[in-house]
């Protein structure tokens, strides 16, 4: 497999259903019907979404009677699209495309390799740990977590774990990892609710990987400080009578976390006046951080994935798309179309989402598929309520048809459970094989 793999990379080089929807986005996939895990629970899950998208029909949308007119303003297939018969050479298709694409997120120059702190070194249980730090210029310092199994010597494969937004900006690398004997109340509802009570991270790392967690742009030790702000005097994301020091029990949290939510839309207008987007901010801090997973001793640099739910499903796109050094990528309760989030569910996603204008170029799953033919596994769920499953199993088919395209079938799967919007512990156990397929074998 592994031989396999290089030859790839020379070529190419959500029950949470009372959730409430502005939290969890992000909270954070073939030509043929795609593998539905769960029988019965499947396939009503199907006829539910089906169901729901007939009800929506092609005059009733989000945006009431413009929605047909807005889903046909972009060209089907988008201009950049692998599946145009214009398209035969995968490699100068996927230099236009990724060029074009980064061209409008917009990623701002956050320069090169950041310098690394390693603040605390310890063992937790049959893993080593390391508390890392970085300056990026801009904002306070990003913290991070490593994970590795103990007594393990020489270079081991790795993967960078995205963690997911679900409405809750105060945390960020905790949500998916476990340090110590004691662990935040808040965090452990949140394993349980959406990761089957798990530290997925940790599962991963005993299993022969180094794992690192990392807070991105305006989660935890990224966060926005109300110490920091000009005022906003009205509206949701008012600052009036906020202080930091208000934020340490957990009704403080919840309590940052709404006006963090109100507050999103202030920060992606900004963002746009700034000439980036949030999916661009997104990955130049992560393609920071994997200079620094890359960079380790022990990591085998050829043998690197990413994998997240939700978010950290937004995130992998993104980078996974346009980083070669994700040789394996999972997404995780992240993947429809954009006729999906205009049509029936925008308001179910966080404003991290979009770039505008590239819709015209690359359909959302394109952007993934950008990486063809790397390994890429994509996990849905058929009661996420995120999405509508008709559009989930169009974003499958149209991955599945670029793998296909570029020769690359059995490097793509898209698998899709019963359930609401999760990464369980079967869920986990199909991605650590993924992994272990085609990065430790």
């Amino acid at each position: 497999m592994k031989r396999r793999l290089h030859e790839l990379s020379d070529a190419s080089d959500r029950d949470a259903r009372h959730l409430e929807r502005r939290q969890f986005l992000t909270s954070t996939a073939a030509g043929a019907l795609p593998l539905l895990a769960g029988g019965a629970g499947a396939a009503a899950g199907a006829e539910k979404g089906t169901a729901e998208t007939a009800a929506v029909g092609a005059h009733h949308s989000i945006i009431g009677d413009y929605g047909g007119w807005a889903a046909g303003l972009a060209p089907d297939p988008p201009k950049l699209s692998y599946r145009r018969q214009q398209f035969d050479d995968v490699d100068q298709w996927r230099t236009k495309a990724q060029g074009r694409t980064a061209e409008l997120i917009a990623s701002p120059d956050i320069g090169s390799h950041p310098s690394v702190t390693v603040t605390k070194q310890y063992r937790f249980g049959d893993l080593d740990v390391e508390e890392l730090s970085w300056e990026l210029g801009y904002g306070r310092p990003t913290k991070a977590i490593v994970l590795k199994p103990s007594d393990v010597s020489g270079r081991l494969p790795a993967v960078l774990g995205l963690h997911d937004h679900g409405g809750n900006k105060f945390f960020g690398r905790r949500k998916i990892t476990r340090t110590g004997a004691t662990i935040h109340p808040m965090m452990v509802s949140h394993q349980q609710q959406y990761y089957g009570g798990r530290s997925w991270a940790n599962e991963l790392a005993r299993r022969g990987y180094v794992v690192m967690v990392h807070d991105t742009f305006t989660f935890a030790s990224r966060r926005v400080l109300f110490g920091d702000m000009a005022e906003i005097p009205w509206g949701g994301a008012s600052t009036r009578d906020k202080s930091d020091a208000d934020v340490a029990s957990e009704e403080g949290i919840r309590a940052y976390n709404d006006w963090a939510a109100a507050h999103e839309h202030v920060m992606a207008k900004s963002l746009f006046c700034a000439g980036t987007t949030w999916p661009g901010v997104f990955l130049g801090e992560d393609r920071r951080a994997l200079d620094v997973l890359c960079a380790r001793d022990d990591v085998d640099a050829e043998h690197v994935g990413c994998a997240g739910l939700s978010g950290g499903g937004l995130r992998t796109v993104y980078l996974g798309g346009l980083d070669s050094r994700i040789k394996c990528a999972v997404c995780v309760g992240f993947m429809s179309t954009w006729k999906d989030f205009l049509m029936n569910k925008s308001y179910t996603h966080t404003w991290m989402t979009y770039a505008p204008l590239l819709p015209n170029e690359l359909e959302f799953p394109e952007i993934l598929g950008l990486r063809v033919p790397r390994p890429t596994l994509i996990q849905s769920c058929t009661e996420d309520e995120l999405y509508t499953l008709p559009e989930m199993q169009s974003a499958d088919r149209i991955l599945s048809a670029i793998f296909e395209k570029a020769g690359a079938a059995e490097c793509y799967q898209g698998r899709f459970y019963s359930g609401g919007h999760k990464f369980d512990v079967p869920m986990q156990q199909d991605a650590f094989a993924w992994f272990d397929q085609w990065l430790n074998s």
